[in-house]
C-alpha cells in the first residue's frame, strides 16, 4: 500500500471514533471473512486475534507468533478498500522495543490501527508507566513512517479477579475496556474516560443503540463473530451426523458465485 493511501486510511479511521454515531466493528479472521464484512457496509475491519490463531490452528493468547499474525493481517489489508486495524495482542513483548516493533510490522503489512493489551499471562496488568512507554514508542513508530496509527489501548482491569469492583474501575482508564456488559459500569466508564471507549459488543452486551445511547464510541465483537460462526458449523455437522438433514444451514448459505465475486471481483 503506498504511504500516502496508507495515511490517508488512517486519517479516516481516526475520525471515525470521533465524528458520526457509533463506530462498529465485526471482526475478521481471514479475507473471505473481511470481504464479506466489507460487502456488508462497514467502514472498517478489525481483526480477531482468537479468529486468527484458532483458523491456524493455535489457542487464543499469543501461541501463534507476531509473524504468523501479521501474514494474515497483511492477506485482509491487501483484499479491503476499507481500513484496517489489528488486534496484536498484548504486542508480542512487554518492553517498548518489541511493541515498537510490533507497529513496525502492522504497518508493513497495510493496517492502520491495532489493539494493545496490557494483561499478562499471570493474570495481572503490565505496570501503567511501561504501558504508556510501549504505547509511546508505537505512536513514534507510526510519526516517523507518517502513517498516524490508531492506538486501541487495551486494559483487562475488569478481568484481574482478585479486584473489587471499585478497584477494577479506578486502573480502568484505557480506552477498550473488554469484560464488561453491564449498561450502569459502560455508562459509568463512557462518562469518565477521556476519549472514544471502545467495548465488546454481542451477546451478552447491550445493542448497538443502547450502547451508542449510553456513550460508547467503538463496538468490537471481537471473538464472537467467530464464535457464532462455529457454533453453526457444530450445529450443522451434529444435525449431519444425527439426522441427515440440512436445516441448520438452509436459509444461510450464500450463493457460490457472490463468494467467488467477493474473493476475485471482476474488473
Amino acid at each position: 500500500m503506498r504511504p500516502t493511501i496508507q495515511r490517508e486510511q488512517a486519517e479516516t479511521f481516526r475520525r471515525l471514533h470521533r465524528e458520526g454515531g457509533i463506530l462498529v466493528l465485526p471482526n475478521a479472521w481471514d479475507v473471505i471473512t473481511a470481504r464479506v464484512i466489507e460487502s456488508a457496509g462497514f467502514a472498517a475491519i478489525a481483526t480477531s486475534s482468537a479468529g486468527v490463531a484458532w483458523a491456524l490452528g493455535y489457542a487464543d493468547g499469543e501461541r501463534i507468533s507476531r509473524g504468523e499474525m501479521l501474514a494474515v493481517v497483511r492477506r485482509i489489508a491487501s483484499s479491503v478498500r476499507v481500513p484496517v486495524t489489528a488486534d496484536m495482542e498484548a504486542g508480542y513483548g512487554t518492553t517498548p522495543e518489541a511493541a515498537a516493533e510490533t507497529a513496525r510490522g502492522v504497518i508493513a503489512a497495510g493496517a492502520v490501527g491495532l489493539n494493545l493489551e496490557d494483561g499478562t499471562n499471570d493474570g495481572r496488568l503490565v505496570d501503567a508507566a511501561l504501558h504508556q512507554d510501549r504505547i509511546r514508542a508505537m505512536r513514534q513508530v507510526g510519526a516517523a513512517a507518517g502513517v498516524p496509527l490508531v492506538i486501541n489501548a487495551r486494559t483487562d482491569a475488569f478481568e484481574v479477579k482478585e479486584w473489587s469492583p471499585t478497584e477494577r474501575f479506578t486502573a480502568a482508564d484505557c480506552l477498550f475496556v473488554p469484560h464488561v456488559s453491564d449498561a450502569a459500569t459502560i455508562g459509568r466508564l463512557a462518562r469518565e474516560i477521556e476519549g472514544p471507549l471502545n467495548v465488546i459488543a454481542g451477546p451478552p452486551a447491550p445493542t448497538i443503540p443502547e450502547l451508542e445511547r449510553l456513550g460508547v464510541k467503538r463496538a468490537s465483537l471481537g471473538p464472537r463473530v467467530i464464535q457464532a460462526a462455529l457454533g453453526l458449523v457444530r450445529r450443522a455437522a451434529t444435525e449431519l451426523r444425527e439426522r441427515g438433514t440440512y436445516d441448520a444451514m438452509a436459509d444461510l448459505l450464500i450463493p457460490f458465485t457472490e463468494l467467488q465475486r467477493l474473493i476475485a471481483p471482476t474488473p
